[in-house]
């Protein structure tokens, strides 16, 4: 699989995991600020981007830690750091299942343990767009359940941007289909206890899409985690607010 490995070399490396969308370009407004301490790898997942491709049948979050396992192993690391948004949260905590001594600590940001009733019911409600209008309504949609409501009125041509790249690239229906089968099948609860890393809890108190509950929920289930509820900033609270958001995971990888 193509990656990139930025920042200062024979630092502490943190490994990047992005959302649903699997895009690594979702973190840039962290790069710089991690590139002055870390050594950054990122990474499209598997099916999306440059590493566009067909996906097996059964499909699971265990096949994404695997493979962020793979990339670590072609970037020659041994042990990183993980941040994982949503979906891949998901893949932080499955690596920390299956390979422990891989990861370092956790930064674990709008994810769960069990997917949420609603949550599940906005995963409806896209895939309903997707079957009945298509890739393009799928992707127009999109920043919806990301963004807040004032972030995509101050930022339309941004938006607008980000639809027509992402409706020329979207990343297949059958792709998009099997990354939501997995999550939704994700279930880490009753392995909580046995992750230990040290982990940050990031929650936006405003996200349409994943309820500030279902962090506090894991992070509550796991041995040594530190919750931190942000005020407002959406689904996408590391994008609309990146400076108090960078800060404050540079303060936990740190400490």
């Amino acid at each position: 699989m193509k990656f990139g490995l930025t920042g200062r070399a024979g630092a502490p490396t943190i490994l990047l995991s992005a959302g649903l969308g699997g895009a690594g370009a979702f973190w840039a407004p962290q790069l710089a600020a991690l590139e002055e301490r870390f050594q950054v790898l990122s990474f499209d997942h598997r099916g999306t981007g440059a590493n566009r491709e067909a996906l097996p049948e059964p499909y699971s979050i265990a096949h994404m830690a695997d493979d962020a396992v793979a990339v670590m192993d072609a970037a020659g690391v041994t042990r990183a750091h993980v941040m994982g948004h949503a979906l891949g949260g998901l893949v932080g905590l499955e690596m920390a299942r299956r390979a422990p001594a891989r990861v370092e600590r956790l930064v674990l940001v709008n994810a769960w343990a069990k997917a949420d009733r609603h949550s599940e019911r906005c995963f409806d409600i896209r895939i309903g767009i997707l079957h009945a209008q298509g890739p393009a309504a799928y992707v127009a949609a999109q920043p919806i359940f990301l963004h807040t409501a004032p972030y995509l009125s101050a930022h339309g041509e941004k938006i607008d941007a980000e639809i027509a790249h992402g409706t020329t690239h979207f990343q297949g229906a059958d792709t998009i289909l099997k990354r939501i089968g997995a999550l939704r099948a994700f279930d880490a609860r009753d392995d909580l206890p046995a992750i230990t890393h040290r982990s940050l809890v990031v929650a936006a108190l405003d996200d349409l899409l994943v309820p500030y509950t279902a962090s506090e929920a894991l992070a509550a289930g796991l041995p040594d985690a530190e919750l931190w509820l942000m005020p407002m900033g959406g689904h996408a609270c590391c994008v609309e607010h990146p400076a108090s958001f960078n800060a404050r995971v540079l303060e936990f990888l740190a400490a």
